[in-house]
């Protein structure tokens, strides 16, 4: 896996003050995308163990909230080998912090009812996200006073609760 940029303090993707990851690699191709340069799977630098570490030391501050992964695509499934140890280091070490994830793809229909079955990182990826926010980016419904989402169909999910129900509940 391949990541565009690392954010050690944001707060545009997600309550508080964050460390945001941005991987490389999407095959959604949204029209008015933000960060189009980052469709290319190789964009930017390879994610080893040492980019592992530096995220954690970046979430090692009582004022971080949490993680948040975007992209790119982190769901994608070249992306989920990558995604995985990181979200799992970081619930093991962090528990009261939360892990946002950004995705293209729909909760239920391309997570749930697709990748889930087919391939060994998504369920284990989802038992450690708080929320997921999904859907493409559809610049026709952009609105700049959406919080933390870019367009108005996408979702705000919390996912232990949507899993727990097997229905979805939305964050606020």
């Amino acid at each position: 896996m391949y990541y565009a940029t690392i954010k050690p303090t944001d707060v545009a993707n997600g309550p508080g003050v964050r460390v945001s990851l941005f991987v490389s690699g999407c095959t959604h191709y949204c029209k008015g995308c933000f960060n189009a340069e980052a469709w290319d799977f190789h964009y930017g630098r390879e994610f080893t163990k040492d980019t592992l570490d530096q995220i954690i030391s970046y979430l090692d501050h009582s004022y971080i909230a949490g993680l948040s992964l975007l992209g790119g695509e982190p769901m994608h499934p070249e992306n989920q080998k990558g995604i995985l140890p990181l979200v799992e280091e970081v619930r093991r070490r962090f528990p009261d912090k939360t892990i946002w994830c950004y995705t293209g793809y729909d909760f239920e229909a391309d997570i749930l009812g697709d990748m889930a079955h087919r391939i060994p990182e998504t369920s284990r990826i989802l038992d450690s996200l708080n929320v997921l926010v999904d859907g493409k980016f559809v610049e026709e419904k952009k609105d700049l006073k959406l919080r933390f989402k870019g367009s108005s169909n996408q979702r705000i999910i919390k996912v232990p609760e949507s899993l727990a129900l097997s229905e979805v509940i939305l964050w606020e």
